[in-house]
């Protein structure tokens, strides 16, 4: 049904006096948005659509701007709107519209097309064809949109700085069109299913701001293209695919925020890295990378956790032998098969590939591995080397002189791959295996002939069994310095093998039941320790008994006490040497029944597996008769819910908004890492996020605690079905009503969190009873306040006593809180986005000069237009 104030009666009166060609678009454009159009479109009989609020004209009444921005409007665009041929701007982003997007392919002179946060459903052939002024594109939050990909003829828009995409279904490669944009600056196609590489064409580009982070399949290959962006900002890559290392950033001298964690990045974080001036936020956890952990500035906000770093502690360097086996993995390109299986600070202790002998490295064995690269001059460090096997790969180059070096060298296998050049010098006790393959390899390139050096037993192989031997006199003799090829009479051969065959089988027979033997001991002892003491040391802390849990909490005196929960009690002790720590006590009843024993040990399951700078630590646990003890590190500025409800009874100042929204993307960071970063083959639901599980650190920077109720979610599920646990308030309304969890229950928790942080309430508010049910929910309550934002400030809590800067971040944080507490599981975005919304507000990038300002800039949004 139209509007009244629309009837086709009273457009053909409208536009009856109007010499205007965009009477029959503008009046189709109406009737299609039905009655969701500006009520201000219709306040005037005598109006002309040039007047209508959000609608600018020229001096012929042709329209150039249409400004419908969050009108809460419904319906669907007509094909007409593709007439307005002197269109520049056209904003109808934060709406409901649906339906297919018609080709805009005749506005030529289009300038600015913002479409995001609507439910479009289809982008025709042709969309962007002929856009050739497009500056602005932004199409984010449309998921519902079919699958589409990135048209090449989208690089018609030649003067695109912006091109915005985010969650909008884009499927396939980025096109290698940027050459053809050299004015873009902000390309964010992030939550999309692109695959495939870089495009080289990212070269050089102008891009500052580039997020690329969470594609469904993971955009894959190197990023070594991102060196040659000098201008870049911002990089979020994060939750892709990508490998190799870490590019060398440092023509990156505006970068300020590096986001790389959850790929596959191998090798060693380059010093140039460090380096750079503008710096503020790296994030590279849960790759596979190696070496030294990088020691930032202490300005530079790092998280490099669950990595394959050498040592934990940062700017501690590697073992020699192992800084000279990252170099040779240097050479062949730092392949991941090397770093996950050359883990820790010794070669010698199971590192795939080597074998050593006291401690020293004796064999290193890359036969057939495929890998490319060339032959590291570095082995030479590895003076105990005896034997080493690089055959059937695909490495290149020449055998480095260096190799000569190795004293203790006995067989070198470089067959089949694609060296060249001189053999070097070997002594004669080094057997030097060079055939099949390698044809170019002992080429001397003056003479043109194939030679071998004097001393050097040539290119010897299995194929080969003359090659490199002197027969001048016709006979199997060897050249001067040469072993020779030696070849026994088949039948001693055949009587030797077996000889050989049946010593090095008892032999076999005898380690492994030695070795055997000495596991099990190793076993056994171990177990009568744990008997002993029942009390484990997690993460390498300094071990501690029951005793002196007992003594450093002053035999749990209630002076110490922490907190009281229904778990049982928290204690404060001091270890000898001085590091505070947290003890909690389970009640005996509680570790009696079946519950409190499994929340026992689900704290434990998960927090002996992760590691996060926003996760509690636990350092150890016990078991003592029917009483259980988690010994955590100690949190000296208690719980959110202290200082955000407890504050004047304490005695303490009111959380500025700035360590609010900061508290807010620590508690981000750790459950996203929960989520989906916990070692890769882990992943975890808290369900039981609120204030009270949030601790604060000297510096109010938070960690999320008690994981008791914790189930894990890696099983691929996409829901899990268990009793309903949590606290009242922070329980989604799926979960609550069918006990089924996924992770979206842990973002509801958090957008209940994310209210209270504004509001300074309780998620259910016993002081609002009288009020109604309404007023007493917190969630329900302010997802009322956000139909209207103007009513935002109003809801605030008062003791933020917000500027219109500070309005403008926690108008950001309402938006994303009723984003996450969306009744329908499925609409709410996970823990990334979160992080994606919150960091900016943060850990804002601050320009060095005006023009820098001028240029680079956040745009905060306003809660009032």
């Amino acid at each position: 049904m139209l509007h009244p104030f629309f009837s086709l009666s009273f457009l053909s009166l409208l536009f009856s006096t109007t010499i205007a060609d965009d009477s029959i678009a503008m009046s189709k454009l109406a009737t299609a948005l039905d009655l969701s159009v500006p009520k201000s479109w219709a306040t005037d009989n005598n109006a002309e659509y040039c007047n209508w609020n959000g609608v600018r004209c020229d001096a012929s009444n042709r329209v150039v701007e249409i400004m419908l921005s969050n009108e809460n409007l419904y319906g669907t665009l007509p094909s007409e709107l593709s007439t307005l041929s002197h269109l520049q701007i056209l904003y109808l982003q934060q709406n409901h519209l649906s339906g297919p997007l018609l080709s805009l392919a005749n506005l030529s002179l289009l300038q600015e097309l913002r479409l995001e946060d609507n439910s479009f459903s289809f982008i025709p052939q042709g969309f962007f064809q002929g856009l050739t002024s497009l500056t602005d594109f932004r199409i984010s939050q449309n998921t519902n949109l079919d699958p589409w990909t990135i048209p090449v003829h989208f690089a018609e828009s030649g003067s695109l700085i912006i091109f915005e995409a985010t969650q909008a279904n884009i499927e396939g490669t980025i096109p290698d069109m940027f050459a053809s944009l050299p004015g873009l600056q902000n390309l964010d196609l992030a939550y999309n299913n692109l695959t495939g590489t870089l495009p080289a064409s990212f070269a050089n580009s102008a891009i500052q701001n580039l997020r690329l982070n969470y594609q469904q399949m993971g955009l894959s290959g190197t990023i070594d293209v991102l060196s040659s962006m000098t201008r870049l900002n911002q990089v979020w890559l994060m939750g892709n695919q990508f490998t190799g290392s870490i590019p060398d950033f440092s023509k990156c001298e505006f970068l300020f925020d590096l986001q790389l964690r959850e790929n596959k990045f191998t090798g060693i974080v380059p010093a140039s890295l460090i380096t750079l001036p503008r710096l503020l936020n790296v994030s590279l956890s849960n790759n596979k990378l190696q070496g030294p952990v990088p020691k930032f500035p202490s300005h530079i906000s790092l998280h490099s956790d669950a990595n394959n770093f050498c040592v934990a502690t940062p700017g501690v360097p590697c073992n020699p032998q192992v800084k000279t086996m990252l170099e040779i993995a240097g050479a062949v390109g730092y392949q991941e098969i090397l770093s996950d299986s050359w883990r820790g600070n010794d070669p010698c202790s199971n590192w795939e590939f080597v074998t050593c002998e006291e401690q020293n490295i004796s064999t290193i064995n890359f036969g057939k591995q495929h890998f490319s690269g060339t032959i590291s001059p570095a082995f030479v460090n590895l003076t105990a080397l005896t034997n080493l096997y690089l055959n059937d790969n695909n490495l290149t180059g020449s055998i480095p002189d260096s190799l000569t070096k190795l004293t203790q060298l006995k067989v070198l296998d470089v067959s089949n791959n694609n060296l060249y050049g001189k053999i070097p010098a070997f002594s004669s006790s080094v057997k030097l295996i060079a055939r099949p393959g390698n044809p170019s390899l002992g080429i001397d390139t003056g003479s043109g002939g194939n030679s071998t050096r004097k001393g050097s037993r040539g290119n010897w192989g299995p194929r080969n069994p003359s090659l490199g031997i002197d027969t001048g006199s016709g006979g199997n003799s060897t050249g001067k310095g040469s072993r020779g090829n030696w070849v026994l009479p088949s039948v001693i051969s055949g009587a030797f093998i077996a000889v050989i065959s049946f010593i090095a089988f008892g032999l076999l027979v005898l380690f492994k039941y030695n070795g055997v033997s000495r596991k099990v001991n190793h076993q056994e002892n171990m177990t009568a320790q744990a008997k002993q003491k029942n009390c484990h040391v997690i993460g390498g802390h300094a071990d501690f008994s029951m005793q002196l849990i007992r003594q450093v909490t002053d035999n749990f005196s209630e002076n110490n006490i922490l907190g009281k929960g229904g778990f049982g009690v928290v204690y404060k002790g001091e270890l000898h040497e001085g590091t505070k720590i947290a003890v909690k006590r389970m009640k005996a009843p509680t570790m009696a029944n079946t519950k409190g024993m499994n929340e026992f040990q689900a704290e434990i399951a998960v927090l002996s597996k992760v590691r996060h700078r926003h996760l509690v630590s636990l350092l150890g646990y016990c078991v003592h008769g029917i009483e259980g003890f988690l010994v955590y590190e100690y949190m000296p500025r208690g719980t959110l819910a202290q200082h955000l409800f407890e504050w004047r009874e304490r005695g303490y100042p009111p959380l500025t908004w700035k360590q609010r929204v900061s508290i807010a993307l620590d508690v981000a960071r750790g459950v996203e890492y929960l989520h989906s970063l916990a070692q890769q083959s882990l992943s975890f639901i808290h369900r039981d996020l609120k204030p009270s599980n949030i601790l604060l650190g000297d510096d109010m920077r938070a960690k999320v605690s008690d994981f008791g109720l914790v189930k894990n979610a890696s099983d691929g599920k996409n829901s899990l079905e268990t009793r309903v646990a949590g606290t009242f308030g922070y329980l989604a309304p799926e979960y609550a009503k069918t006990g089924k969890v996924t992770r979206k229950v842990d973002v509801y928790a958090f957008g209940a969190i994310l209210m209270e942080m504004i509001t300074g309430r309780k998620a259910i508010d016993d002081t609002m009873e009288e009020e109604g049910w309404m007023h007493m929910h917190l969630v329900t309550w302010f997802r009322e306040v956000l139909i209207n934002k103007e009513n935002i400030s109003n809801a605030i809590d008062q003791a933020i006593n917000p500027d219109e800067e500070t309005l403008g971040s926690i108008c950001v944080v309402a938006e994303l809180a009723g984003h996450c507490t969306t009744p329908n599981r499925d609409q709410r975005p996970d823990m990334g986005h979160a992080v994606y919304v919150l960091a900016p507000l943060v850990e804002p990038w601050k320009p060095a000069s005006q023009e820098e300002e001028d240029q680079h800039t956040f745009e905060v949004p306003q809660c009032i237009s």
